[in-house]
């Protein structure tokens, strides 16, 4: 078979899932099942995979399913224990002290604090804390699930102390016998950094832009824009630490302490007024009555009267300052080593190669049902209310099963589709095998598509490093260009590839209870994925190629008009608004 028409095989799964999920709206509870039969009968009649190791691979997705459901669980169930509380009545209070404008906290929340806990634990655990938390203030649903796909991305590739590139690059390219691995891992991971901080500059305007643009009542990117100056504040608190760590200490750190140092400048910058709207200036949502009722989910938050008011502020935080200090503790230090032998293994399914295990004591889940155990104590709780928490958020749980048996299922079968009888390489070589050979020297705008279409699949930056990197190398040397810089690419497209992957986007709508949404919220990361992987992309063609064509590549060109249209939009957007104003005085 030819190798464009096996690329194309290889894409049918994905085409399926962009017609009907995105195109065509459908919810990924009904999606994400015809994927997964269009996976199981190119693996079986194209692959010639036998039977026994696509249900092994089929078995693996439902245990995979089983944990991600397990740290939903613990998510939802400390958000509806701070509500019963009624400390969510105190950290909204608290919010509305450093800025009542929305678009201020959505960059303090998902940006900053959410880039810290994707350092801390990574592998989603940003959306399970603070997508809960933005509806918590008082977000539609799905404008928190949005904000917290898009800023998974410039905090990725470090987050859970290094893990995409510590064990994702690193087992990756371990065929490479000829390289020294832990040195070639830290030289990536700086052009990596240097990579995400030139792309994740606009991320906080892209937060606020994309919030006001579709959940707003004018529907105007502009308003967005208006806060552009602490959008970019807060982005250079974040990325300037974060790229001094990557040079000076490695991977392990920078999303971690990026996020960190970027909380404590911004946070009381925004107390002082710092760059933040004032007056009428001020930006909100409608009241939720007006909301359009795709926006909201079946996690219903109401302030609880009996409690509302009693919770100090240090008492209402200390269940996630409990949570980031527990991630750190049990990601960098022996006590996650121990926590990590309490596992259950499935081994060698179906006489196969395939093993599954769960270590349920190192999941973020079991921390996070530990804090709401505390916080039951801390906060001194009545049972019924504590009782009311774990009943909802059961109910909630359930309703966001039927997604997730079928969407992980789908992609360990992708994966798993080497060894067949056909002799073919597993579908996302197959895949990034035909894209390779269509770019030619153009490559390296397509790599960070590459790493990106391949954590749009797997869910996870680390599994689309271990799948791509060793090809990506192989690219690099046949292309004549630096094989690190290639893998730095397909490491910063593989984390920009988490703002629109089903697996996130349906773990992370499923926290708020936002079932059968999901095509609408990838709809909306499309084009930040694009900006970030294009824009990655070209800076990486332009440094790579700068020797040998000049500074004024391609690449250079393209990077250039995006940020000269950035620029644009900015520098005009006070005429677009005063033309909004105009035309709302008019009306």
């Amino acid at each position: 078979m030819g190798e464009g028409l096996l690329a194309f095989l290889a894409l049918l799964p994905i085409i399926v899932v962009a017609i009907f999920l995105v195109g065509l709206k459908w919810p990924a509870s009904k999606a994400m099942p015809l994927s997964y039969i269009v996976a199981v009968l190119l693996a079986l009649f194209v692959w010639d995979v036998t039977f026994p190791q696509v249900a092994a691979a089929t078995v693996h997705g439902l245990i995979v399913a089983v944990t991600l459901l397990f740290i939903i669980f613990g998510a939802i169930l400390l958000l509806n224990t701070l509500q019963e509380s009624g400390a969510l009545h105190t950290i909204r209070r608290g919010f509305t002290d450093i800025s009542p404008d929305r678009r201020i906290q959505v960059i303090i929340i998902a940006w900053l604090f959410g880039s810290f806990i994707e350092g801390s634990a990574g592998f989603g655990t940003p959306a399970a804390v603070a997508v809960p938390l933005m509806v918590g203030l008082g977000f539609p649903a799905m404008a928190a699930v949005v904000a917290g796909m898009i800023i998974q991305s410039t905090p990725v590739s470090f987050g859970a102390v290094g893990t995409p590139m510590l064990v994702g690059v690193a087992t990756g390219i371990e065929p490479l016998s000829q390289l020294d691995i832990s040195s070639f891992v830290f030289s990536t991971a700086t052009k990596v950094a240097t990579l995400h901080v030139i792309a994740g500059l606009l991320v906080p305007l892209f937060l606020v832009g994309i919030m006001t643009r579709f959940f707003g009542k004018n529907k105007s990117f502009s308003e967005g824009l208006k806060v552009w100056k602490f959008a970019l504040f807060a982005a250079l608190a974040m990325t300037i630490p974060y790229i001094l760590v990557a040079y000076l200490l490695g991977p392990e750190f920078p999303a971690l302490l990026g996020g960190l140092i970027g909380l404590a400048i911004v946070i009381p910058a925004a107390q002082k007024g710092f760059l933040t709207p004032k007056g009428e200036d001020i930006w909100d949502f409608e009241e939720k009555e007006h909301w359009d009722p795709i926006w909201t989910g079946r996690l219903e938050l109401k302030n609880n009267d009996i409690y509302a008011g009693k919770i100090s502020m240090w008492r209402a935080w200390a269940p996630y300052v409990l949570i980031a200090v527990f991630l750190l503790i049990t990601r960098l230090t022996p006590v996650g080593d121990w926590l990590k032998s309490a596992k259950i293994v499935v081994p060698n399914i179906f006489g196969t190669s395939i093993t599954s295990s769960w270590e349920i004591l190192y999941s973020p889940g079991f921390i996070f049902i530990v804090v709401a155990v505390l916080t039951y104590f801390m906060h001194g709780m009545k049972p019924s209310d504590f009782g009311k928490a774990v009943k909802t958020s059961w109910k909630t749980i359930i309703a966001a099963s039927t997604a997730l048996v079928f969407t992980v299922p789908m992609v360990q079968v992708f994966i798993n589709t080497a060894g067949g009888a056909a002799g073919y390489p597993e579908m996302p070589i197959a895949l990034a095998e035909g894209v390779a050979n269509l770019a030619g020297s153009v490559y390296p705008v397509f790599a960070t598509f590459v790493g990106g279409i391949g954590a749009f699949v797997a869910g996870s930056n680390t599994i689309s490093n271990m799948m791509f990197s060793y090809f990506q190398y192989g690219v690099g040397e046949r292309i004549g260009a630096d094989p690190s810089w290639i893998v730095a690419l397909q490491a910063v497209g593989g984390a920009a590839g988490n703002m629109i992957c089903v697996h996130n986007v349906v773990a992370a709508s499923a926290v708020v209870g936002l079932v059968g949404k999901e095509g609408h919220v990838i709809r909306k990361t499309l084009l930040p994925f694009f900006y970030y992987s294009l824009l990655a992309g070209c800076v990486g063609y332009s440094i790579i190629w700068t020797a040998e064509k000049g500074i004024f590549n391609i690449g250079t060109i393209i990077a250039l008009i995006i940020w000269t249209i950035a620029v644009y939009i900015i520098a005009t957007n006070n005429r677009r608004l005063d033309a909004l104003s105009g035309g709302r005085k008019s009306a």
